[in-house]
């Protein structure tokens, strides 16, 4: 009996709570999806319609010439009033020229007048300047007999030579040559041979030799302005002077 009397009590209480649940208020704590400051997500079906003013223009139409050349026309003047394409010049830099200076190293010459006489000639000069430098330059063949021991061993040998008709020679007194009997200085050669076996014909032993000696040379370095003709050559008569390219200065 106990037991019956539990089991109606337990389908009771059921049948109450299924009745609460069904009839009874229907409000509810909403609980929120995100952090309070946090903005919620926004799936892109549940974002509203754009503005007709912000649409995407409208494909344009390869039937439509007119329409394509409008399209571009817009679009090349938008690329170039751009302030990020625009590449504005360096400071400080100069425009560019049609032909740049021309530089010459002309020379060499034997004074430094002959280089002012060239300069005074030339046309399109924009700067110049005069370098000088030092060459070995040959001055003829000097025959001789070699250096004696001492001046009064030279003495002798310049005697004999007064004795057999040589005239012309020249004890020399003083430097590196020093009682050295010179019998001439020849700009030819042939002459030089000549002079040398006169004098071994006589019973002397000379001896012969290129001379050289260290002279200074001068050059001209000239910058033309750009344009000008190089005419140098019209104003200098001697053909061992030359011209070469060099960096402007």
């Amino acid at each position: 009996m106990l037991v019956r009397l539990l089991f109606l009590l337990l389908i009771a209480l059921n049948v109450g709570v299924a009745a609460w649940l069904t009839f009874g208020p229907t409000q509810h704590h909403q609980v929120p999806a995100t952090a309070p400051g946090v903005p919620e997500l926004q799936l892109l079906s549940e974002a509203p319609p754009e503005p007709a003013d912000q649409a995407p223009a409208p494909p344009v139409s390869v039937d439509n010439p007119a329409a394509d050349t409008s399209v571009a026309t817009s679009v090349a003047k938008a690329t170039a009033s751009s302030p990020s394409t625009a590449a504005p010049a360096a400071p400080g830099t100069p425009a560019p020229t049609a032909s740049a200076p021309q530089c010459l190293r002309i020379g060499p010459f034997d004074t430094q007048a002959d280089t002012r006489q060239l300069l005074s000639e030339l046309s399109g000069v924009q700067r110049s300047r005069t370098q000088q430098s030092q060459a070995d330059q040959f001055t003829g063949w000097w025959v001789y007999l070699p250096a004696f021991p001492s001046r009064e061993q030279a003495l002798v040998e310049a005697r004999q030579l007064a004795a057999k008709g040589v005239h012309d020679y020249y004890v020399v007194t003083a430097g590196d040559r020093l009682n050295t009997v010179s019998l001439g200085l020849f700009h030819d050669k042939d002459n030089a041979i000549h002079r040398r076996d006169r004098i071994i014909a006589l019973g002397f032993k000379p001896l012969m030799k290129a001379r050289t000696e260290t002279l200074p040379q001068f050059w001209l370095d000239v910058v033309f302005k750009p344009g000008a003709t190089l005419d140098w050559k019209a104003h200098v008569g001697d053909p061992d002077v030359q011209a070469k390219p060099l960096p402007c200065f």
